[in-house]
């Protein structure tokens, strides 16, 4: 997607881990839906242990439902530097969340990730296949998408249409798209120049970069494991043996 020959290495990164998490009840009514383990390890881990890998140095969580928990558990993590974004006092939702901790993830792209799923990596660290395709000339933001039909934890109708060079366009109503998006994102910071006050959708945004023609997306290799429900555990579980034999 581009020919860049330094390839951009985010140093920020956030974690989008505020939400009620009501579809995995009723494990969320006493443990937060980020700290939900999946062989051994919270989801939240998954997320933070795949940046420290790409290098990223600081991750931004956002916490409300069960905070003092989530707070607890980073709290014991050394890599990567974890800050809170608090909305103890208002849950802001994707877009609402991540303005608000805008300061905190400075002028530079930052990762975005949410705390829900993860991927079992491919031949290759799809996080490196991401930060190769970045071009901050074209972009404002860059997903990642997996192939609709093969997830696991996932039922609906995917996301998005891509073109060879990577652009996006949304699904068409009553459509089947060929990806959806992951919960990971490269963004800029002037991907929220003009956004909505509180709380929002992120996809307010992604639609409006999507009009301008600078939301692209990278599709990943491997196999994406979104883990929104009980029965999403046991599977991504027998995934994750799969792969290790």
């Amino acid at each position: 997607m581009t020919n860049n020959t330094t390839m951009f290495r985010p140093k920020r990164a956030m974690v989008l881990a505020a939400g009620f998490g009501k579809r995995m009840r009723p494990l969320t009514a006493t443990t937060p839906k980020p700290l939900i383990e999946v062989s051994g390890k919270a989801l939240i881990d998954r997320n933070l242990d795949c940046m420290a890998a790409a290098g990223v140095e600081t991750a931004v969580v956002n916490v409300h439902w069960l905070a003092d928990l989530v707070e607890v558990h980073l709290s014991r993590r050394e890599t990567p530097a974890i800050e809170i974004s608090d909305e103890r006092g208002e849950l802001l939702e994707t877009g609402g969340g991540i303005v608000k901790a805008l300061d905190r993830l400075g002028p530079d792209p930052f990762l975005v990730f949410n705390s829900d799923s993860f991927w079992i990596e491919g031949v290759r660290p799809n996080l490196d296949t991401m930060f190769e395709a970045w071009d901050e000339t074209r972009m404002d933001g860059l997903l990642m998408l997996a192939s609709t039909v093969e997830t696991v934890g996932y039922s609906g109708k995917g996301d998005f249409s891509m073109e060879r060079d990577g652009a996006l366009a949304r699904r068409a109503q009553s459509k089947v798209a060929p990806f959806v998006y992951t919960g990971c994102a490269l963004l800029h910071p002037r991907l929220f120049e003009g956004a909505p006050e509180g709380s929002f959708s992120l996809n307010v945004l992604f639609d409006k970069a999507i009009e301008a023609g600078r939301l692209f997306g990278v599709r990943m290799e491997g196999l994406w494991l979104h883990v929104g429900t009980p029965d999403a555990i046991p599977r991504a579980e027998a995934k994750i043996a799969e792969s290790a034999d």
